[in-house]
């Protein structure tokens, strides 16, 4: 399945690869025309493999924070979060290559009470820096079981972040809300009482791995 998000922007792709072909069928030169072909096939695939939608399954309790995004672990940090949090939180960095999967899901059931936008720089995503320089959207999930924050991050190659959800609305732990195209980062910030089960360089995925777990 083809993500919502970025459908139009498939389909693009998909005409930009068809216009390769049918050009190079014109092209009498082997070596100029076979070599355009497999550029729009490897293209074209990229954008398939980019922009698929595969269905997660989320944990059966909500005393969990998921994973808002595939990719790997590269930070884990103690900072001071002002902008919802605002108290010394946890921070888990997961860094999404153009290869993983680009939806976005929601870490934790909640009501939005934060929404802001940032314009920005464009640091490759794995940056120190990153997560207070580049364009990003924050977003606040008030749970159950306190405040979460939870970031979409440009990187290098990402000039694209969608985000349609609005302050006050109820979402649920595993749901999409939106994707990062071409390459990105995610954040998520929760309250120290909260117990980190990832470490630095694991894999995880969307709506499914268990970022942190609290004891009711």
């Amino acid at each position: 399945m083809i993500t919502k998000y970025g459908f139009n922007t498939f389909l693009f792709c998909t005409a930009f690869s068809a216009l390769l072909i049918i050009a190079s069928l014109f092209i009498g030169i082997n070596w100029i025309k076979y070599p355009l072909i497999i550029i729009a096939i490897v293209f074209f695939l990229f954008c398939l493999n980019f922009f698929r939608d595969p269905d997660r399954t989320s944990p059966k309790r909500d005393n969990v924070i998921v994973a808002p995004a595939d990719g790997e672990i590269v930070i884990i940090k103690e900072v001071m979060e002002d902008q919802f949090i605002h108290e010394n939180v946890k921070q888990v960095s997961i860094f999404m290559s153009p290869l993983n999967v680009h939806v976005n899901r929601i870490p934790i059931s909640g009501k939005i009470e934060m929404m802001n936008y940032h314009k920005g720089d464009y640091l490759v995503a794995w940056h120190e820096k990153a997560d207070k320089r580049n364009e990003r959207t924050e977003i606040g999930i008030n749970s159950k079981y306190g405040k979460v924050m939870f970031t979409q991050i440009a990187g290098f190659i990402a000039r694209r972040i969608v985000c349609p959800l609005t302050v006050g609305e109820e979402v649920i732990m595993g749901n999409r809300f939106g994707m990062i195209k071409f390459g990105s980062r995610s954040d998520v910030y929760a309250a120290k009482n909260w117990i980190l089960k990832v470490k630095v360089g694991d894999k995880v995925t969307a709506g499914e791995t268990i970022l942190f777990e609290l004891n009711k």
